[in-house]
């Protein structure tokens, strides 16, 4: 029985439930990361990160949640009223909509009904939650917008330029997965890495996803849409209070969803790895749950990791990197993989297979190579053609002999 199947006869009343276990899992974990987060940071920085509220600083996000309910509610005098108070509520609605196609476990049975924790199979599925994405952004260009500020309109305009490069070489990553499972179900194409995961057999794809997820979340080193040191916070300077929390919800919630896309699509969802497929059926087949999240972690780990370690890009790196890099290779890649599944089911000798896989990679490295060269010539002819500076210029370390001071000087008394 497929997963449409299995969940298609649900009650209403079940599809109640698992919605609501659905948010409370998002909540719960975008709390424990909002933790996770400040304390690995802090390990990252040699400090302690929060650990006064609760055994080692656990319920600290709760209580920075209560603290932002409690603050006073404040709204710009030449704000739009109305857009201003339905930018963070349509940020974090679109958030939590992306998990409704993400299939979170296998077969489960839940209060007498055998079903999967996933609420519906939409046959594009994974379209749908690019399209949810897509409409996430509006609240960040809404929030800028409407505050009557321009801090927080540039940061919008950003987020706005950030998500339309970055869409489009998360949308071309994917289409060489829909090609591989030869559909764009999200159960599906978990079904189809029963035995393999697409981070292996289609790694450049994946790589792109993990960078364009990034951008995709304005997160470190592309929060371009929230720059503290050049937009003062970016689109939501002027929020406080609870509309403040709405987009801080919205970031960890968009990050948990596109970390659990990332699993569905490349690290076989809900399956254990090939060699712990016995796991599968523990609990009563939740042990798949367990799986599942716990890759989403991992993702969520390298979320982290990346902040504390990389700087931020300048916003002309971003978008050249974005439209000059990601998606030229995208397209290219799309051919390769497109060509080599025509060939395989095509019936073609494996020598053929091998044969064309080993001219693409022997292809990019010359191209990589040629691009290097031609680089280097550039700016040695730069640095050759530029001028004699009018000034006085000391020589460079490199061509001043070294003297050694450390040999003791021959005929000085040093009794």
């Amino acid at each position: 029985m497929t997963t449409a199947e299995l969940i298609g006869g649900d009650p209403g009343w079940l599809i109640t439930v698992k919605a609501l276990l659905v948010f409370i899992f998002c909540v719960v974990l975008t709390l424990l990361s909002v933790w996770g987060e400040r304390r690995l940071v802090g390990r990252m920085q040699q400090r302690p990160g929060p650990n006064r509220v609760g055994p080692f600083g656990l319920i600290q996000a709760l209580a920075d949640g209560v603290k932002l309910a409690l603050k006073e509610d404040i709204i710009p005098a030449a704000a739009d009223k109305i857009v201003f108070i339905l930018a963070p509520i349509i940020s974090a609605t679109a958030c939590f909509m992306s998990f409704a196609v993400i299939p979170i476990s296998g077969p489960v049975t839940l209060f007498g009904h055998k079903t999967a924790m996933q609420l519906t199979d939409l046959p594009i599925g994974v379209l749908y939650v690019l399209a949810i994405a897509s409409v996430g952004v509006y609240g960040i260009i809404l929030a800028g917008w409407s505050s009557g500020s321009t801090y927080p309109l540039l940061g919008g305009l950003r987020s706005s330029a950030q998500v339309i490069s970055y869409e489009i070489a998360m949308g071309l990553s994917l289409v060489a997965v829909f090609i591989y499972a030869g559909s764009m179900s999200t159960s599906d194409i978990v079904a189809a890495q029963s035995s393999t995961w697409y981070a292996i057999v289609l790694f450049p794809s994946f790589v792109i996803y993990a960078i364009s997820m990034v951008g995709e979340t304005n997160r470190a080193p592309f929060d371009l849409a929230e720059a503290e040191g050049e937009l003062v916070g970016g689109f939501h300077t002027e929020y406080s209070s609870l509309k403040f929390a709405l987009f801080f919800l919205a970031e960890y919630v968009n990050i948990i969803a596109v970390s659990a896309l990332a699993t569905t699509l490349f690290l076989g969802g809900y399956h254990a790895p090939p060699f712990l497929g016995f796991t599968e059926n523990w609990l009563g087949g939740w042990f798949t749950a367990i799986w599942f999240f716990s890759k989403v972690l991992v993702f969520f780990f390298v979320f982290v990791w990346l902040r504390g370690t990389l700087p931020r890009l300048r916003y002309d790196q971003f978008m050249q990197f974005g439209w000059k890099i990601l998606i030229p290779v995208s397209i290219v890649w799309i051919l390769v993989v497109a060509t080599l599944r025509v060939l395989s089911l095509q019936g073609a000798p494996r020598l053929v297979v091998v044969a064309f896989a080993s001219a693409v990679v022997l292809l990019v490295m010359l191209v990589n190579i040629g691009f290097d060269s031609a680089k280097k010539k550039k700016m040695a002819s730069i640095i050759d053609d530029a001028p004699a500076p009018s000034f006085a210029v000391p020589e460079l370390p490199m061509n001043i002999s070294s003297i050694n001071v450390s040999a003791p000087n021959k005929g000085v008394d040093r009794g």
